[in-house]
């Protein structure tokens, strides 16, 4: 029959003194300096690209908030049973909401959003507590990307389109 084996942990074979590792193991300085050349190109492609998805994100973070104070304040006239009115004064840069005489709520808007009213002079939207509005419609522009936020007269409802 065959040899027999002690049990126990196998024994290790090591490399003479001298000698050099085994060629394919590791990578050569121009393997790595390949790699980092291609990494840098990818970056350099991907970079910019990475710029102007951040200032898209905060325009459309900015036309939502818009739309979002719109939306706030028909439901406020809805539940409230009161006509509230959002009036937007580009001048000062702020957008107010307002209840009868009293301004219930005031809001700067960010240095780089531009709001103006189609056609001009309509910068007030009044919500009634039926649900139904006057309507309006803004241009919204925000760092160069141009937005169209409607309020449908009938409904109160506001849409967003990217223009």
């Amino acid at each position: 029959m065959g040899e027999r084996r002690p049990l126990g942990p196998p024994r290790s074979i090591e490399a003479p003194r001298g000698a050099t590792a085994p060629p394919g193991r590791g990578f050569t300085l121009l393997e790595l300096v390949v790699t980092l050349m291609v990494l840098a190109l990818a970056l350099a492609v991907v970079g910019p690209s990475i710029g102007r998805t951040t200032e898209t994100i905060r325009a459309r973070a900015d036309v939502a908030r818009f739309s979002a104070l719109l939306r706030h304040s028909r439901e406020q006239a809805i539940t409230g049973r009161r006509p509230h009115t959002v009036v937007v004064d580009p001048a000062a840069h702020r957008v107010s909401i307002v209840v009868g005489d009293e301004v219930r709520e005031s809001r700067p808007l960010p240095d780089h959003l531009d709001i103006e009213a189609e056609p001009p002079g309509g910068l007030t939207v009044r919500f009634e507590p039926q649900g139904t509005s006057n309507g309006g419609a803004f241009r919204v522009t925000s760092s160069g990307l141009r937005y169209r936020v409607t309020v449908d007269p009938l409904t109160g409802r506001v849409r967003i389109e990217r223009q």
